[in-house]
């Protein structure tokens, strides 16, 4: 081999492409700061459409992995831009690969996006996680339901045929005591 046959390729960088955020109803260009994902300190923008806009920033074309630092720089512009406007996230990783992509996406939503928006109106989004002792709850029903207590009884008295209808309409009442 020559030495110029033997040379590695030279790495290209990645495609350019847009990561999006969120959409909201705005005519005017805006601009939120340099905090766009993957570290690099990307210019946070709009792309419009008959009066909504994608607010993105721009990035390689790579797969982001749902790292804690991703995750964080996703939530933060949703956060910077939900003090101004009603926001419609989009899901963590939706990139592509112009702002005539981005366009397309909004003119062919433009009426269903409108909709959500309105509705989205003065609302905020929460996370509710819920521990419980599965035991004690079901424990603390069958105390206050005589009918669950009933058929819990019979069924663990029962010495010969089968259990399971009996079993399926515990559960049914299980499962109504609890949504109650």
């Amino acid at each position: 081999m020559t030495p110029e046959t033997d040379q590695s390729p030279t790495a290209t960088p990645a495609a350019e492409g847009k990561y999006i955020y969120c959409i909201i109803e705005s005519k005017e260009p805006r601009s939120f700061g340099p905090m766009g994902i993957g570290g690099r300190g990307d210019e946070v923008s709009t792309v419009h459409h008959e009066g909504l806009a994608a607010v993105v920033s721009n990035t390689p074309l790579v797969v982001y992995d749902p790292t804690r630092e991703n995750v964080l720089a996703h939530e933060q512009v949703n956060e910077t831009v939900m003090r101004e406007f009603t926001v419609l996230p989009m899901a963590f990783g939706a990139l592509f690969r112009t702002e005539e992509d981005i366009i397309e996406l909004m003119r062919g939503t433009h009426d269903a996006l409108h909709d959500v928006l309105a509705k989205m109106e003065g609302k905020v989004e929460f996370g509710l996680k819920v521990n419980w002792d599965r035991d004690r709850v079901i424990a603390e029903i069958e105390q206050e339901n005589e009918e669950i207590r009933h058929l819990k009884e019979q069924i663990t008295s029962r010495t010969t045929g089968s259990t399971y209808f009996a079993r399926m309409q515990l559960g049914r009442l299980v499962e109504t005591a609890l949504t109650e």
